[in-house]
């Protein structure tokens, strides 16, 4: 993910069983998305663009012809993302973001009001760090932390912009989940801040579903796998997607979302993730 505070990166060998069993207890009980090809050009907004896949989606959608607003905690140091604005030709708006800053998020929609959003993509999101979800001495702020960024953070957007995805023809608002976040995949204990946030993710998103069904807005819940990004580093390569691999497979499920599917929990096959 992107925007990881320092620190939050995942201790290498608990994180290699994290990477090992993404793909455990998956199902293939949808038909898989994105046969209708790619949605024509709108307007998206991607938290936590500055590296990795947030910023492979940007890439992606303003090579599609998307209006594409960026978020990141630090644009001043997001050099890549930067750069990419540069050579958008007004395609990519870089705007200063933390998603645990609630007024933050008020203060960016409202800068917006009257923007219709096509695509709200919640990708912002962090580990938590290995070492400090050992249970026996769990780092509880840092669990705060983890709740804020992948969790509250996400449902505060699709809040926050509620207006804006409803004004526009897509109205999708998803948010790149995890299977970590599966409860039906779990096989050992590990990582409980991280998959405690996936899992509240996922029900918040599920309820939201449920609310806005009859308002025509679409919600879901995509997942990359185990991606080559800096939020893995130090793990075999052989164990990890290419971030372009990770990002082709998830806006192929993104565009396939209809309000038939809303809610829906996919993973990297386009196939449905037990919860």
């Amino acid at each position: 993910m992107s925007d990881s505070p320092s620190g939050s990166g995942l201790d290498r060998r608990r994180f290699l069983g994290l990477a090992g069993g993404v793909a455990v207890g998956t199902l293939a009980a949808a038909a898989r998305a994105g046969d209708s090809g790619p949605s024509a050009p709108g307007t998206v907004l991607v938290t936590g663009a500055n590296r990795g896949i947030g910023l492979e989606f940007v890439r992606r959608y303003a090579d599609r012809g998307w209006k594409t607003i960026a978020t990141a905690r630090r644009p001043g140091e997001a050099a890549d993302l930067n750069a990419l604005a540069e050579r958008s030709q007004g395609r990519v708006v870089v705007e200063p973001l933390d998603v645990t800053d609630l007024a933050a998020i008020d203060a960016l929609a409202e800068k917006y009001r009257g923007q219709a959003i096509d695509v709200l993509l919640n990708n912002a999101g962090v580990g938590g760090g290995g070492d400090n979800q050992i249970f026996g001495r769990l780092n509880y702020p840092v669990f705060d932390e983890v709740m804020a960024v992948n969790a509250r953070g996400p449902i505060k957007m699709c809040e926050a912009f509620l207006p804006h995805v409803a004004a526009s023809a897509q109205k999708k608002m998803i948010t790149v989940s995890s299977s970590q976040g599966s409860i039906g995949s779990v096989k050992m204990p590990m990582l409980y801040f991280y998959r405690s946030s996936k899992s509240a993710v996922n029900m918040l998103m599920a309820n939201l579903a449920l609310q806005l069904k009859g308002r025509g807005i679409i919600v879901g819940l995509v997942t990359p796998g185990a991606t080559d990004t800096d939020f893995m580093k130090g793990l075999p390569k052989a164990m990890l997607r290419p971030v372009t691999d990770a990002v082709e497979g998830m806006l192929r499920d993104i565009d396939g979302f209809t309000i038939e599917r809303t809610g829906q929990f996919l993973d990297t096959k386009g196939g449905l993730l037990p919860w």
